[in-house]
Parts: structure tokens; C-alpha cells; sequence
């Protein structure tokens, strides 16, 4: 089973930068989709940025130019690099993991139901 730790999150004024990293482990599949959700108060989880194991990426509209997505696989870890935080990006961000198909890997899934593995998470808060 696979094992997700994120760590990094924390309290930043608007305008500033935090970098998320999620530990891997156990994941014995060549072919993955790695994922940044998140989850505010009172709001659905919504998918934030996604990479496969080919290094592709996809992202929310709402972080495009924002925030980068990368993975360091001799680490086995992976991070969401933040920047221009805003007030309505505090939430629980979560990091997740999903086996999928060769054909699959060029658009990096934003989809929960996709992701079978899920860590605790970690809290981002942002103040004004």
C-alpha cells in the first residue's frame, strides 16, 4: 500500500511563497499520477496540480502561473512550489497517488475520484 507524508504547510501573509513536499513510499508502479488537492472550511476537495511519471502536469485554472508541481523521484518526493498566495488559497492540501495506463500519462488527472491513495495533510492559511 502506498504511504503519502505531507509536510511544509504553515501561516503566510498574502503575496508570499511556500513549497508543500509529500514522502513516497511503497509505490511499486512505473506508470502514476502524483496530486496536490486541497480542501477549505465548508468547501468540496478540489483538485489543485497534478504530474505523471512522464513529468507531465496539469493544473486548476485558478493557480496556472502560481504554483509548480514537480516530483524528485531519486528522493521519492514530490512538491507544490506556491507563490502569490492569496487569502482564498488556505485550505487542507492533500497529496495523493494513482496507478494509471501508458495512454493516460499526457493529461495528468485533477479528478478525486481517480486517486485511490491519500495522505493526512497539511494546512496552508493565509492572512491578508
Amino acid at each position: 500500500q502506498v504511504q503519502l507524508v505531507e509536510s511544509g504547510g504553515g501561516s503566510v501573509q498574502a503575496g508570499g511563497s511556500l513549497r508543500l513536499s509529500c514522502s513516497v513510499s511503497r509505490r511499486t508502479y512505473s506508470r502514476y499520477y502524483m496530486g496536490w488537492f486541497r480542501q477549505a472550511p465548508g468547501k468540496e476537495r478540489e483538485g489543485v496540480a497534478a504530474i505523471a511519471s512522464t513529468d507531465s502536469t496539469s493544473y486548476a485554472d485558478s493557480v496556472k502561473g502560481r504554483f509548480t508541481i514537480s516530483q524528485d523521484n531519486a528522493k521519492n518526493t514530490l512538491y507544490l512550489q506556491m507563490s502569490s498566495l492569496k487569502p482564498e488559497d488556505t485550505a487542507l492540501y492533500y497529496c495523493a497517488c494513482a496507478p494509471t495506463a501508458a495512454w493516460a500519462l499526457r493529461f495528468p488527472s485533477l479528478r478525486m475520484s481517480d486517486y485511490p491513495y491519500w495522505g493526512q495533510g497539511t494546512q496552508v492559511t493565509v492572512s491578508s
